[in-house]
């Protein structure tokens, strides 16, 4: 498929256009694991006449089933009634399909439902959501449209071949939060991507079962979503969904996560461990110790505990297991011994306070702490995650849109796929290692400025462009000196998921100072009242312990008690 880019005026069908080549593409990438039925579809789609193509992509990208005939309303489409006929011929709109009320009231403003609901106990006064209240004992009634309303002067349709569509789509993005829309935005060049090349080794599905398995993990993470879901059911449906394709598995495990969420949510202290001890996704095992711990299991809490600490999956994990380890040790009798303090004393020294006017009109703490210590000779910016971020993309774009199997699955992707998979460092460690190479010999400067010039603009999930000016990262190539960069990457690496957050708020530069001098500051700023996070807590240890010059500001405002 040609990469993405900017365009003329869109055609009226551009649309359809874009839907025809993702049908195509899809014809070409994944014919092999289409079925009979998927390609029966493509065969006719083609067959269709173009206003029939049309309404149906029209109704499939609003991804809802049902539609008033008068509410599709398009000017390339001379006669929707007429347009809709070969799609009703083929079963691929239905006019006589049960609807429910929920349904009808989703077609209908109040002022129409009190005419076609007549006779019952709606009132005018009632809001719409009352209204279906009020019809609570039809909630199961379930008839064809002209049931409910006889007198209608328009058919309502229902799009029968929404699912086959959303598997298309599945299959296309690799995933379903996105839509055919992104065809249009990089045509008009709202969004641009990295041109990565993509062979067969790239594709998201190589199994007809890795689409089913998605689906079905789609539907637990939705079934989270209802009230009253069935816990226990939707753990033996993830069970039933086990994969061996790495990122579908990682997918599973976050589920299972969020099933652990819920049901402590609940207190249902039992399943939640059930969740946690069935996930391997990042977080599950320190909370499956807090649950062990409230169902008084702390013989096993404690157990897991030591496993944890002996290999943490990550800092955060570390951190939180040893803040638990006093509290389990006491609840068994053997002494937790002395309690830690919020805080590792060289991360306390790092506090400073300032007394500020209260802004008017209010703003963040954040950016009155900026502008009153901001001018020519010691600019301020405030940057929070984004710079780091983005000096470590710039620097190492090659290594983070390497075309390694699994990353990249089609034209519109802002970043790898494999992001937060435990191996995305190791798959591209030597990738990794050229590109910090540049640090050391001094290369780095004019990498960095040349891509902030050539990729301006293009989507990475390391660089705000929004947030990085010409001017700012000129003052932070000149100030931060490259081995600072360095440690500071090498943090990043070491969990990117995790470590993209929780770094200091501001930057303060000193450009004037001569070399060798300390010529930059990152400070974190803290509201009054406001506490450190765990995340940030982490990053400041970190930058203490590597001598990178930080700093930790609460404000306090004239005046307040």
């Amino acid at each position: 498929m040609p990469q993405p880019g900017p365009a003329p005026a869109p055609h009226r069908f551009y649309y359809l256009h874009n839907f025809q080549r993702a049908l195509d593409w899809l014809h070409t990438r994944y014919g092999d694991l289409l079925g009979v039925d998927d390609l029966q579809f493509l065969t006719d789609f083609r067959q269709l006449p173009q206003a029939a193509q049309a309404l149906l992509v029209r109704m499939v990208m609003r991804r809802r089933p049902w539609f008033r005939a008068s509410k599709l309303a398009y000017d390339e489409i001379p006669d929707t009634r007429d347009a809709a006929a070969p799609l009703l011929s083929r079963g691929w709109l239905c006019a006589d399909a049960p609807l429910g009320l929920s349904e009808l009231f989703a077609l209908h403003t109040k002022r129409e439902l009190l005419q076609i609901l007549q006779g019952t106990a709606l009132h005018p006064t009632m809001r719409k959501a009352e209204m279906l209240q009020a019809l609570v004992d039809r909630a199961d009634l379930r008839q064809p449209y002209a049931a409910w309303h006889p007198h209608a002067d328009e058919p309502v349709w229902h799009v029968t071949v929404g699912a086959r569509c959303e598997r298309l789509r599945l299959m296309f993005f690799g995933n379903l939060h996105q839509s055919w829309a992104e065809f249009v935005l990089a045509d008009l060049g709202v969004f641009r991507y990295e041109a990565v090349p993509l062979d067969a080794a790239s594709r998201a599905f190589q199994h007809q079962a890795d689409v089913d398995t998605y689906l079905a993990l789609s539907a637990c993470r939705q079934a989270l979503d209802a009230e009253g879901f069935d816990a226990a059911a939707l753990l033996q449906a993830l069970a039933a969904a086990h994969s061996a394709t790495p990122w579908l598995e990682q997918r599973r495990a976050r589920v299972l996560l969020r099933v652990g969420q819920a049901c402590e949510r609940a207190r249902d202290w039992p399943l939640a461990a059930q969740a946690y001890a069935a996930s391997r996704a990042p977080g599950a095992r320190h909370r499956q110790i807090r649950v062990l711990e409230r169902m008084q299991c702390s013989d096993q809490a404690l157990a897991l505990a030591h496993q944890a600490l002996a290999a943490p999956e990550s800092e955060e994990e570390h951190q939180r297991v040893a803040r638990m380890l006093p509290r389990l040790r006491r609840s068994l009798g053997q002494g937790g011994g002395p309690r830690r303090p919020a805080l590792a004393p060289a991360v306390a020294a790092l506090r400073m306070d300032v007394e500020l006017p209260a802004p008017t009109p209010p703003q963040s703490v954040e950016h009155a702490l900026r502008a009153h210590w901001h001018c020519a000779e010691a600019p301020v910016f405030y940057v929070e995650n984004t710079l780091v971020n983005a000096l470590f993309g710039l620097l190492c774009w090659p290594a983070i849109f390497a075309p390694l199997p699994g990353a990249f699955f089609h034209p519109f992707q802002s970043g790898p796929a494999d992001l937060g998979a435990p191996d995305f460092v190791a798959r591209r460690q030597a990738l990794f290692d050229a590109c910090l190479a540049e640090l050391h010999d001094g290369r780095y400067r004019a990498t960095i400025v040349q891509r902030f010039e050539e990729k301006h603009g293009t989507q990475s999930p390391f660089v705000a462009w929004g947030a990085l000016s010409a001017e700012l990262l000129a003052l932070a190539l000149d100030c931060i000196p490259p081995a600072h960069l360095e440690r500071l990457f090498a943090r990043l690496l070491r969990d990117v998921q995790a470590n993209r957050t929780g770094l200091p708020d501001l930057v303060r530069f000193w450009p004037g100072r001569p070399p060798g001098a300390e010529r930059y500051a990152l400070v974190e700023v803290k509201a009054p009242g406001d506490k450190l996070q765990d995340n940030q807590i982490r990053w400041l240890d970190y930058c203490v312990a590597q001598g990178i010059p930080v700093q930790v500001c609460h404000v306090q405002w004239c005046g307040a008690a």
